[in-house]
């Protein structure tokens, strides 16, 4: 038996082999250079190796093919979520850069092994140890992520699920402050997402069993002939579905959003909070829109229901909450429920729609999360207690003024982003014959608009708390980032057409 020699694509894969080949160097790097270069190294590796990159998927422009033996698919979609998810995490690593104290690299431990209040660690305080291990693990992560949605096999797809994962569960565990609550909240993503996987993984074992093959493609052709054991196969759907919509926080498998996103750094929050929906929703559409476009009038009906749960729980949940983490953790869940519109509308326009809102919500999530690292309380520690944001846009009008734009963008208000991503949706929606899950929608939409305009009036048109906040000056690197945060949801609030058309164009999965 003679098999087939392997060959690898190095151009088309090159996105991905850059970050990968730079996350193993800053691994070399935490082992050899000297510990007080390390951080200025990090930052320009990882730097340099997210815009080399982005350059290659640029360059990549057009190309429509199957690399490393059909397993990795490079079509519109995945250089358009492979674009997005390396201009996210160069954002994620500027915040994470940020040295100012209270905030970013400061923001995290300076020895993770060691036990919180104990000698060891606050000797690493005294000392002044940086923690640069964050930035390959970072790399690795957003490594993850750039072949997560190209995966045209389920094996490569739960390879690139894990290797995002990982560095994950670790870099939640890394906050200075409330140092409990931060590995209590990495253990809880950790537990969770092992469950989440070992499910995901027995779907994969039942849909192979069902079709024999674990390309997608061969998935779709044996569904499309109607072999095998439909129920075999519909179990193996639903497993498969229950991990890729933990990752993306939908109800009812979003518990662990809101006590994860508070427990970790506050940079680790903005960058999941916007890439881990970017690559988890890009796998979702390949899996449904290459594997199982046959089982449509299976899949839909769940999806429809979850959107909806996802839609309602999210929007009431945000209203009873006392502290902005935990209200911009309950709104991301809200916003999975709008994006999962997209997907349950099964067209062309669901799937650029699906795009255009993936790209809108990463920017303004992470401009929103970063300006929470901005406001401190006297003692340095986080100022995250809505009661205690009483005044602030009197105080520091800019500042009120940046984050009232993302909330703005959320609830959906024309001239921001989250206004044309949610239309968008919402057509695609109505086109796929969804007219209920729309109205929904635009109910849920009504409902968490009340809670962003009630924090806009509280900062704007409170009387100041007498122990209120103080807002720390952001550097060039955190400012930055805030700054494109803006300036991305802004634009694509005035002038959405380009990108609505450039994920118009990206065109279908390859099949």
């Amino acid at each position: 038996m003679s098999l087939p020699t392997p060959s690898v694509e190095y151009g088309e894969l090159s996105p991905m082999l850059i970050v990968f080949a730079a996350a193993v160097a800053g691994v070399v790097v935490e082992a050899l250079a000297p510990r007080r270069s390390r951080y200025w190294i990090q930052l320009v590796l990882g730097i340099g190796a997210l815009v080399l990159a982005l350059v290659a998927v640029v360059a990549l422009a057009g190309t429509r093919h199957a690399a490393m033996g059909g397993s990795v698919a490079i079509d519109g979609p995945t250089l358009f979520l492979q674009g997005t998810i390396l201009l996210i995490g160069l954002l994620a690593i500027l915040l994470i850069a940020e040295r100012r104290a209270g905030g970013g690299l400061d923001g995290f431990t300076p020895q993770a092994s060691a036990v919180p209040g104990s000698v060891a660690q606050l000797e690493a305080t005294k000392v002044g140890i940086t923690q640069t291990e964050v930035f390959p693990l970072t790399m690795f992560a957003v490594g993850g992520m750039l072949l997560f949605p190209a995966a045209n096999d389920l094996v490569t797809m739960f390879i690139a699920l894990e290797v995002f994962s990982l560095p994950l569960y670790l870099l939640c565990g890394m906050a200075r402050r409330r140092r409990v609550l931060s590995q209590e909240a990495a253990l809880k993503y950790f537990l969770l997402g092992a469950f989440s996987s070992a499910i995901f993984l027995y779907g994969v074992a039942l849909l192979y069993g069902y079709s024999g093959t674990l390309t997608l493609a061969g998935i779709g052709d044996a569904v499309a002939a109607g072999s095998g054991n439909i129920v075999l196969a519909l179990v193996g759907v639903g497993l498969l579905s229950v991990g890729l919509l933990f990752k993306v926080g939908a109800v009812p498998f979003h518990s662990w959003i809101p006590d994860v996103y508070q427990g970790a750094p506050t940079p680790i929050t903005a960058f999941m909070s916007a890439a881990t929906k970017i690559a988890a929703f890009g796998a979702m559409l390949r899996i449904f829109y290459v594997a199982l476009p046959g089982l449509r009038d299976d899949w839909r009906p769940v999806l429809w229901a979850i959107a909806i749960l996802t839609m309602v729980a999210g929007s009431v949940m945000v209203v009873t909450q006392s502290d902005v983490k935990r209200m911009l953790a309950y709104s991301a869940v809200a916003q999975v429920g709008f994006i999962l519109m997209g997907v349950v509308a099964a067209n062309s326009a669901g799937l650029s729609s699906t795009l255009f809102y993936l790209v809108a919500y990463g920017f303004s999530a992470l401009g929103a999360f970063a300006i929470l690292t901005l406001v401190r309380a006297p003692d340095g520690e986080e100022e995250s207690e809505l009661a205690r944001w009483a005044g602030l846009g009197r105080r520091a009008p800019l500042l009120g003024v940046l984050f009232s734009v993302f909330l703005l963008a959320f609830a959906g208000i024309p001239l921001t982003s989250g206004f044309v991503a949610k239309f968008a949706v919402f057509k695609a929606a109505g086109e796929g014959g969804a007219i209920p899950l729309v109205i929904v929608g635009v109910i849920a939409s009504a409902v968490a608009s009340f809670v962003y305009v009630r924090v806009i009036v509280l900062m704007f048109f409170s009387a100041p708390h007498r122990d209120g906040p103080q807002v720390a000056a952001p550097s060039s690197l955190s400012g930055t980032a805030i700054l494109v945060g803006v300036a991305a949801t802004l634009l694509l609030g005035i002038l959405p057409q380009p990108l609505l058309d450039l994920a118009g164009n990206a065109g279908a999965f390859l099949h």
